[in-house]
């Protein structure tokens, strides 16, 4: 592919061309169009085994609906980002079922248990609302047409996803016991929302989502846009949150290192102990707690359907 051809496809998707078949890609749209599609497809579905450990902790039978809900809209948006993928050439079967758990590409938050009702709830306050953010972006702006298709029905849950976790934290917010609850599920969870939209803009390589329209925001503009509902949220219910809006610069401002380290075993953000996005991006790689056991849990079905059929032969 010459640089020309590649000038010329980024200048028609930033027209308005919408790309629907491979014939009308190049290899780099089709390579930063699969790596965003497989990590749509792991965040969607690596979202489940989170919520699993604690949704049978609800206080009444709606909530355990709606939760069960929530993990059946995500299952369903994992399928999307995968059928697209296979439509693209994909062996999903071998991406779903034979890739080691340290391989996947959900965010590092997905990594670990939750430990209480309530933090389900922020789970889906801020992770969510991070998804919602990521994805409403890509279903305004990207040039792929069957994503963006697929999209709408996804805009759509992962709102209703977001205000059920606002609902859980609101009314959690009520007894003094389950707001400690909310406090302290935040002061883990906020900076990992954070997280979500990647690397600093000033220090990204790689444009093609950009270029290709696969997305409209940078990272930090995706960023802001997550602060700018989820800081007032979280005031507007008595929660402190390590950032604020400034008025002179006219944007949000984190005020803690921004990455810092990371205790996993306490889930605890060491304030104190400034890291780099490189640093950061190695506490990625090594993955978190729980990562082989919720991968193991979605593959071990098909592990022992095949073992089944192989005793059966």
């Amino acid at each position: 592919m010459s640089i020309k051809e590649a000038e010329v496809l980024q200048e028609k998707v930033q027209n308005g061309f919408m790309v629907e078949r491979m014939e009308d890609m190049n290899d780099e749209y089709l390579k930063a169009l699969k790596q965003t599609l497989a990590i749509v497809g792991d965040t969607e579905l690596l979202s489940v085994p989170p919520l699993l450990t604690v949704y049978d902790q609800a206080p009444n039978l709606n909530y355990k609906i709606t939760a069960l809900a929530v993990m059946q809209d995500e299952i369903g948006h994992a399928h999307i980002a995968y059928r697209l993928l296979e439509d693209l050439g994909e062996d999903t079967e071998e991406m779903l079922y034979r890739r080691p758990p340290n391989r996947w590409k959900n965010p590092y938050a997905f990594d670990f248990k939750l430990d209480n009702w309530v933090e389900l709830g922020v789970f889906n306050g801020l992770f969510d609302r991070s998804g919602y953010t990521l994805l409403g972006d890509a279903y305004e702006h990207t040039s792929y047409g069957p994503w963006k298709r697929a999209l709408v029905k996804v805009d759509k849950e992962e709102l209703f996803h977001l205000r059920n976790g606002e609902i859980i934290m609101k009314n959690a917010m009520k007894n003094p016991e389950t707001a400690k609850q909310v406090q302290v599920a935040v002061d883990w969870m906020f900076l990992m929302a954070l997280e979500f939209f990647g690397v600093a803009d000033n220090l990204k390589s790689r444009s093609a989502q950009l270029d290709y329209r696969l997305k409209g925001r940078s990272n930090d503009e995706l960023r802001q846009k997550w602060l700018s509902t989820a800081v007032p949220f979280c005031e507007s219910i008595g929660i402190k949150v390590p950032a604020h809006y400034d008025e002179e610069q006219g944007k949000y401002v984190i005020d803690v290192p921004f990455p810092c380290k990371f205790d996993p075993e306490n889930k605890k953000w060491l304030t104190d102990q400034p890291d780099t996005w490189e640093g950061a991006i190695e506490r990625f790689k090594q993955r978190g707690p729980q990562n082989k056991e919720f991968v193991t849990r979605i593959q071990k079905g098909a592990w022992e359907l095949e073992q089944m059929r192989a005793e059966e032969a």
